[in-house]
């Protein structure tokens, strides 16, 4: 994708300094989800980097990969699968634990979410270290599916998450 499309994106992402603790300098998406064009650069970039693959779910990571997975589902005609937080699904789940950068949290899925042999593509609007994604693919494996690639807008590649995700195939609009 030509780099002053990525450049528009990336003028749309807010630096909100310590959020949502001392020290930390949020990268806040929703001025580019206000900006129809940004929006759609982003998405398309997403897109363009998984079609061709074989995908037969997306799995969004609450909250804000709900955003972008169900529209990228829909753009390469696969079904959305939310990961949740515990307690909002409302049928029988597969429950993970795991740790992220700001304390210990949980994701769960339906039981039924994935047939097995799935192949899967994970996408969240922020790679920070990594563990809300590895729980993600963790919840995909018990359910009998496989993840093809990890998918985000945004990389904070100082927090060095990608190599909690690799070897799996790991892509990103925008790094910092």
């Amino acid at each position: 994708m030509p780099t002053a499309r990525l450049d528009y994106v990336k003028s749309k992402i807010r630096d909100v300094p310590d959020f949502p603790t001392p020290g930390i300098m949020f990268k806040d998406i929703t001025p580019m989800l206000a900006d129809p064009r940004a929006f759609h650069i982003a998405l398309d970039s997403l897109a363009e980097r998984l079609i061709g693959e074989h995908v037969d779910a997306v799995v969004g990571i609450e909250a804000r990969g709900f955003i972008f997975g169900g529209a990228l589902a829909a753009r390469l005609n696969a079904s959305f699968v939310p990961a949740r937080k515990p307690g909002k699904l409302p049928w029988k789940a597969d429950r993970v634990a795991y740790a992220t950068e700001y304390s210990k949290a949980e994701l769960e899925m339906h039981v039924d979410s994935l047939r097995k042999g799935a192949a899967v593509a994970i996408v969240d609007d922020v790679l920070a270290t990594g563990g809300t994604a590895k729980a993600a693919a963790e919840l995909v494996m018990k359910q009998g599916g496989h993840v093809t690639a990890f998918a985000f807008v945004i990389e904070l590649g100082f927090l060095g998450g990608r190599k909690l995700l690799e070897p799996a195939r790991v892509e990103s609009v925008l790094a910092y």
